[in-house]
């Protein structure tokens, strides 16, 4: 059960994120909206890992999250987990990188590297994860009950 209460609170944290980055976005803050979909889409992935397992401090779960595809066929649609996988590699390190550190080689600050655009985007993939994370957590919660 400590799998399902982990799982839950991270679907919680991630629904927080995503209420941020919503929020920065109607602020026009695209940076920061780009930065909190970004975590919301690593917590909605830690929340399906959490069912298989302790979940390692990392920003870029979609690996371990493809690693743990097969052990979550008993009782999630694969192509959900499969999905949920490649959002997470969609606003993985890489974007993390970029919100809190910007692009160092070319000389641009976070503020620089992202626009409405991208914001609306990341908003658009976070929303989708947080949706993927409740379904895969739902349907573990109730094989499991």
């Amino acid at each position: 059960m400590v799998g399902l209460v982990d799982a839950e609170y991270r679907l919680r944290v991630a629904r927080g994120f995503l209420d941020e980055a919503q929020q920065d976005a109607e602020l026009g803050r695209w940076r920061s909206a780009v930065d909190n979909a970004q975590l919301t889409v690593e917590n909605a992935a830690k929340a399906a890992l959490a069912l298989c397992g302790p979940v390692g401090r990392t920003h870029n779960p979609a690996l371990q999250l493809r690693n743990t595809l097969e052990a979550m066929f008993e009782w999630s649609d694969p192509s959900s987990v499969q999905r949920l996988a490649d959002l997470a590699e969609m606003l993985g390190f890489d974007v993390h990188v970029q919100t809190d550190y910007g692009d160092e080689m070319e000389g641009r600050t976070p503020w620089e590297l992202f626009d409405e655009a991208d914001a609306r985007q990341a908003l658009t993939i976070a929303t989708e994860a947080v949706g993927l994370a409740e379904q895969i957590v739902g349907t573990h919660s109730r094989g499991r009950k």
